[in-house]
């Protein structure tokens, strides 16, 4: 039996969860964009721009906490700027909202239930808040990725993890006799003379470059066979104080020279 740490959520609970934070969203951006239309209208603003102004506060309460979560890495100059429009467009609508209710409050006849300045202010300040905090609620559990999703990003990864050096596969081709020789031979260098530390080195010989290295190559004695060595060449460079490189480099330049001998041997061979 699992144990609560790590048992899986359902799958569909982050829909649930996005879907209630987005209707809550829409109920508190309905809330204050009734306020914030009437105190529009009550600003002398044209009847047919006031539905405008709830969406240019409220919508910039929305855009700007998405583009902090955005800039969440970036300077702190920037998140600065982004953080300040936001607190003041938020304390815009509280402010509208706020007001909007204490002077309703104040011009309405006591004939019911009664409630004080403050406490209408403090309840008609919860639609913004409300919006603010479902939008960057819902933004948070928008980007954050699921468990399946996070179990299955692993299997992938581990699928496509290459096989460890010196492993079998059913792709891979048989080293020849050569390789292995020389794989062998560097094997035993290795062994009988162990790398030094770093600090020990000193100074690193300066990089070959790619022309050192095939001139120097072909200067390079040959292995079994007549046939180029890496190992030699490696040893080659060495000797004339340089650093070869990466294997990878070295047989490059060895398939080079091998193409380069085989050419002149059949040239020799044909006069």
């Amino acid at each position: 039996m699992p144990s609560p740490s790590t048992a899986t959520p359902p799958a569909a609970l982050p829909v649930l969860i996005r879907i209630g934070v987005a209707l809550l969203a829409v109920a508190a951006f309905a809330l204050s964009y009734d306020t914030l239309r009437q105190m529009a209208a009550a600003s002398h603003i044209h009847t047919a721009l006031t539905y405008a102004f709830p969406l240019v506060i409220d919508g910039f309460i929305a855009i700007g906490i998405g583009a902090l979560l955005v800039l969440r890495t970036a300077p702190l100059r920037p998140r600065l700027y982004v953080s300040a429009l936001v607190g003041i467009a938020t304390a815009t609508s509280i402010w509208a909202n706020v007001l909007h209710a204490v002077r309703l409050n104040q011009q309405t006849h006591r004939g019911g239930l009664a409630l004080d300045d403050l406490t209408v202010g403090a309840i008609s300040a919860i639609a913004p808040l409300a919006l603010a905090g479902a939008v960057h609620l819902y933004l948070l559990v928008q980007r954050r990725p699921t468990h399946t999703a996070l179990w299955e990003d692993t299997r992938h990864i581990t699928a496509a993890t290459p096989p460890e050096r010196g492993a079998a596969t059913a792709t891979s081709e048989p080293p020849s006799d050569e390789d292995a020789a020389e794989e062998d031979e560097e094997t035993a260098e290795q062994v009988a003379q162990p790398e030094k530390p770093s600090a020990e080195r000193g100074d690193q010989p300066p990089m070959a470059t790619w022309e050192q290295v095939i001139e120097i190559g072909r200067t390079a004695p040959v292995g079994r066979d007549g046939r180029v060595s890496r190992r030699h060449m490696e040893t080659a460079i060495r000797d004339k104080g340089l650093r070869p490189g990466g294997r990878a480099r070295l047989e490059r330049a060895k398939d080079l020279l091998q193409a380069e001998l085989d050419r002149n041997h059949a040239d020799a061979t044909a006069a």
